[in-house]
């Protein structure tokens, strides 16, 4: 199957699955049976991210700018794919990669995730029989050709001790922040608890850290949030709410409390659930610069407005387009190039003569 018939088929896949409406709603309540984080409205904006990700017209876009070797040339490859589980459906850009670079995807579900990914591929199977063979499922994954893994710093240090020797793309542990400068409305407050709270704060491009001008920015961002307490209700995110506030009282760590968000001051990026931490800064190109010596561990900044060097507009951070790659590591282009790279490996270093 070359690149064209591959695409047409994942062009069937987007629409297949958009004339599903009540076997979606079932999806969705299983989801939620699996993992109570995964609320069906939650549910229902991971899929709608994936279907952006399988726009013909977006992914066409995409592959435009990079170079497909033959069919006569290329080898198949076996391609470990180690899921993350925090969000719906984390791992389906990996997955929509292989597929793309026509290699094949051996996926290791995370525990908390374990319903979106195999019904999208249950679908795929519906529609295109032939590409639905370069996915499968496993418990293990010995002897892949490469390994996408993504997992905390933790489990990178036992990607890296196991998959090291392999070609392979190991994320770590990241986070997303939000740049202040005083003249937000109501309107970027509502954009901005977008990025805070949608997946419950879980996802590694939601904000959990914002960088402030002043005392009265903190004061507005806690009164912008008020609308957004809703988030609230789950019954997990309380749970982490309480003994967060329980924590801070009983240590009487300083803290800002508007009743369903914490606020404490740290130069820490990654907040725990129901929290956000901030810092006040008075240069912007001290802070530039600072977060620049931060940027392996930041994966996305907004703004309002996108005015802020290298962000992007608040209400976005949860949007990213198939062009954007987590950690900013192009995943397709290390598929397209592993032939390359397997044989370099192999050959090992070469002498100059």
């Amino acid at each position: 199957m070359n690149l064209n018939e591959r695409l047409i088929q994942l062009s069937g896949w987007e629409q297949h699955i958009k004339n599903l409406p009540e076997e979606k709603n079932f999806l969705f309540k299983r989801m939620h049976d699996q993992n109570s984080w995964f609320t069906p409205e939650q549910s229902r904006l991971a899929l709608e991210g994936i279907l952006e990700y399988l726009s013909p017209e977006k992914v066409r876009q995409w592959v435009s700018s990079y170079k497909f070797p033959d069919n006569e040339h290329f080898e198949e490859r076996n391609i470990g794919i180690i899921m993350a589980g925090n969000i719906p459906g984390v791992g389906f850009h990996d997955l929509l990669c292989v597929l793309l670079s026509g290699h094949r995807a051996k996926i290791k579900l995370s525990s908390t995730d374990i319903i979106l990914i195999p019904w999208l591929v249950e679908k795929l199977g519906e529609i295109s029989p032939e590409l639905v063979q370069a996915v499968s499922f496993e418990e293990r994954l010995n002897g892949m050709d490469a390994y996408i893994a993504t997992g905390s710093d933790n489990s990178a240090r036992y990607f890296d001790y196991y998959f090291g020797r392999y070609p392979h793309i190991i994320r770590k542990n990241r986070t997303s922040v939000a740049i202040l400068d005083g003249n937000e409305t109501q309107e970027d407050w509502n954009k901005l608890s977008k990025d805070i709270f949608q997946y419950y704060g879980l996802g590694c491009r939601n904000v959990s850290k914002i960088y402030v001008p002043n005392q009265q920015s903190l004061q507005a961002f806690l009164k912008g949030m008020e609308p957004a307490n809703q988030v609230i209700d789950h019954h997990k995110y309380l749970n982490n709410y309480d003994y967060n506030k329980s924590k801070y009282l009983v240590n009487r760590s300083p803290h800002f409390d508007n009743g369903h968000l914490l606020l404490v001051e740290s130069r820490e990026l990654v907040s725990p659930i129901a929290v956000v931490y901030f810092e006040y800064y008075a240069d912007l190109s001290m802070l530039r610069n600072q977060l620049k010596e931060q940027e392996n561990k930041i994966q996305c900044m907004v703004s309002r407005d996108g005015w802020f060097d290298g962000s992007i507009n608040m209400g976005n951070a949860q949007c990213p387009e198939v062009s954007d790659y987590a950690d900013k590591v192009d995943t397709l282009q290390f598929l397209l190039n592993l032939d390359q790279e397997i044989h370099q490996r192999v050959m090992g270093p070469q002498k100059q003569g």
